[in-house]
């Protein structure tokens, strides 16, 4: 009977227990994502009363003149993402590939120690390199010069992301090919490449996402335009730039395009972190790390 008694105390203790660490679990949650529900709120709050269909197809208008819109900032931020993927996803992906599948090189060694390196370099810091070696080049600041600053910050995080969903694909899959008689290169390309495909994708559209929300690089090298762009060789505008320009204005009617501009921003990073989640996150669930 004693028996009884002792272990009935026990169970309720684990279950009391159990209760509280989940409580604790979902407090730690909720104070986690509370910031990012803040923020959503006071951006969508801000920002809706001025979205409008001329403020996604209209060019900017002098201060205190209605109708103003962002197509200038949203068709650069576009142009110049779009270079910066021209650039990176090539290189990062070949890097990628080189550190998860020849891991025995010195040099693979290296050059992924300094990708990781590269990746945690300050955004600015890499716009003042491109200011150096691109405008000061040219003596414009461009797209172009912004394209390159985006893509030096993009190249690192395909690397990494390519490196280890590579690094998920079962050695018995290369080493099957091999044995067949398949070259080490086409059983990467045809085999690896396959099978890991849904984590390059990946790693692609959180590249994207961070390069399309930088600011500081492009403040170096874009340096924004309040017209269209004319060429890659030319002062051009991006979101952000429109969101910092607006947003340190004394200006009430800028301060709410840079609302409208951030909520625009906001959105786009949003749909492509939820089409990861969707669509990409599934495939990779089917795939598992070799033993």
């Amino acid at each position: 009977m004693a028996g009884l008694t002792a272990n009935s105390g026990i169970d309720r203790r684990r279950r009391f227990t159990n209760q509280a660490m989940t409580g604790l679990i979902y407090v730690a949650v909720g104070l986690a994502i509370a910031p990012l529900v803040v923020i959503l709120a006071d951006v969508a709050v801000r920002g809706a009363p001025v979205m409008s269909v001329a403020f996604f197809t209209h060019l900017p208008t002098p201060v205190g003149t209605p109708g103003g819109g962002i197509a200038n900032a949203i068709i650069g931020s576009f142009i110049m993402v779009g270079l910066a993927c021209l650039i990176a996803i090539p290189m990062g992906v070949g890097a990628g590939i080189f550190f998860s599948e020849w891991p025995e090189s010195r040099l693979s060694t290296v050059s992924s120690f300094l990708n990781d390196v590269l990746a945690e370099f300050p955004s600015i810091v890499v716009g003042i390199f491109v200011y150096v070696v691109v405008v000061l080049a040219t003596g414009t600041f461009s797209a172009l010069a912004g394209g390159i600053a985006l893509a030096i910050i993009m190249i690192p995080i395909v690397a990494r992301t390519t490196e280890e969903s590579l690094k998920l694909v079962p050695r018995n899959l290369r080493e099957a090919s091999m044995a067949l008689g398949i070259p080490r290169w086409k059983t990467v390309l045809s085999i690896v490449i396959s099978t890991g495909r849904a984590g390059l994708f990946t790693g692609i559209l959180l590249a994207v996402a961070r390069a399309a929300g930088e600011t500081a690089p492009l403040l170096l090298t874009a340096l924004g335009n309040t017209f269209y762009a004319k060429g890659l060789m030319n002062p051009i505008a991006a979101l952000p730039l429109t969101i910092y320009t607006y947003g340190i204005s004394p200006f009430p009617d800028w301060q709410a395009d840079a609302w409208g501009a951030a909520l625009v921003l906001i959105a786009f990073m949003l749909a492509l972190n939820l089409t990861i989640k969707l669509t990409v996150g599934r495939k990779m669930s089917h795939v598992r790390p070799e033993n």
